[in-house]
């Protein structure tokens, strides 16, 4: 699983409150039995991002970690295909909660994830 002190770089001064929200690492369950972890590492003022996302057990895949690069529009983080072939949304509903939505081979799992530490 990702290290807790895995290295998230603060949003600088010019990165809208909007997406400095999503810098951290958020971690929660997805179908309510999948653990997961995404870590925002790099937000910039235009919305791009950089992540690490790690997974327990998932179906047939075995636990790894992923790294990918995304853009905020809104409320929702997408980010570009993992190398492991998963696509993954994160909408923000409320501050400190994500809604994550993970798509791989034909099969879709949700869930939601909270902000760990910070």
């Amino acid at each position: 699983m990702l290290d807790e002190a895995a290295a998230v770089v603060p949003p600088g001064k010019g990165v809208p409150a909007r997406y400095a929200a999503f810098s951290g690492i958020w971690a929660g369950q997805l179908n309510g039995m999948y653990d997961g972890k995404l870590a925002v590492l790099t937000v910039s003022s235009g919305g791009q991002v950089t992540v690490s996302y790690a997974w327990g057990d998932l179906a047939d895949n075995k636990p790894g970690v992923a790294d990918g690069s995304g853009r905020i529009v809104g409320n929702t983080l997408k980010l570009g295909r993992l190398p492991n072939g998963a696509d993954i949304t994160a909408t923000m509903p409320s501050p400190g909660t994500l809604n994550v939505t993970y798509a791989l081979a034909g099969q879709t799992y949700t869930g939601s994830f909270a902000r760990v530490g910070q």
